[in-house]
């Protein structure tokens, strides 16, 4: 029951903060810009995630972030057919705790989908395409030496040799994560291949948000999700200027400046249709 309580006076919090919020956008229009997070994979809906760019003079802390993610835009997507408007969906476990969601339209392979945004003046659109699926060949938890308690991921899969690909390894430990986190360095091109039969060690990546101090290797027990995400050479460039935010110790969620690649006209950030296959392993724990 508690939790139910608390959960009502957080969303009573929220309405009460919106309420002002649409004036205070109005306010720092010129100095800030509409950041997208979305992305439709083959064989899910479509999820949007919206906020605000940070100017550089400003204080953040746990009770102003939340105004700076967007909840009130009307978000559609198109596959030349039909057209879907997302529904903002809550999900405790993560920050933001909402995310625009779809519900009927399914991602597939070689279709080509549409977003477009609408928050107050403002119309932000981009198109995306989902590439081939990859399916993950193998994948073990390796000890560099045995009796550690720590490990790494190694994985295995054939690239299309037919087809241009560009990759993301992307990984989650479940009940400590509650999204997929981008492997460390898991953004691959398919020209750096020395042979189809890719064979490679994949880190643990950095979860900005994590309140544990970062640590590249899993730990015995951990039950990994591992997903191998095909995507285009925008997305590639995005994923790969969003990893050298992280590794250069900057904010990648609310970037003040232009320094992230987009395909989002009219404002930052991305919309990419990926392919994917994911697998699971379960760890021992001594």
């Amino acid at each position: 029951m508690k939790k139910i309580c608390l959960l009502f006076v957080f969303f009573l919090g929220i309405c009460v903060i919106s309420c002002s919020r649409e004036d205070y956008v109005k306010n720092v229009e010129g100095e800030s810009k509409i950041v997208v997070e979305g992305w439709i994979e083959q064989g899910d809906v479509p999820q949007v995630i919206l906020s605000r760019s940070i100017p550089i003079n400003a204080v953040i802390d746990s009770t102003t972030i939340l105004n700076y993610f967007i909840r009130s835009a009307k978000v559609t997507v198109s596959d030349g057919e039909n057209v879907e408007v997302l529904s903002v969906k809550s999900d405790e476990a993560r920050i933001p705790p909402y995310v625009y969601s779809g519900s009927k339209m399914i991602g597939e392979i070689g279709k080509t989908y549409v977003l477009k945004v609408e928050y107050l003046n403002r119309v932000i659109e981009a198109t995306t395409t989902i590439p081939s699926v990859v399916p993950i060949k193998s994948v073990k938890y390796v000890k560099v030496n045995p009796a550690d308690t720590t490990g790494f991921i190694h994985l295995e899969f054939d690239d299309l040799v037919k087809e241009k690909n560009y990759y993301q390894i992307a990984t989650r430990v479940d009940s400590i994560e509650p999204v997929f986190v981008p492997a460390l360095y898991g953004n691959l091109n398919d020209e750096n291949f020395a042979s189809p039969s890719v064979s490679l060690q994949v880190s643990r990546g950095i979860y900005v948000l994590s309140k544990t101090k970062y640590k590249p290797y899993f730990t015995d027990g951990d039950l990994i999700y591992v997903k191998l995400r095909t995507m285009s050479k925008t997305g590639f460039d995005f994923w790969n200027s969003w990893q050298n935010e992280i590794v250069n110790g900057r904010s990648p969620i609310f970037p003040a400046n232009t320094s992230l690649k987009s395909n989002i006209k009219g404002g930052l950030g991305i919309w990419e249709g990926y392919g994917q296959n994911t697998v699971s392993i379960k760890t021992q724990k001594k």
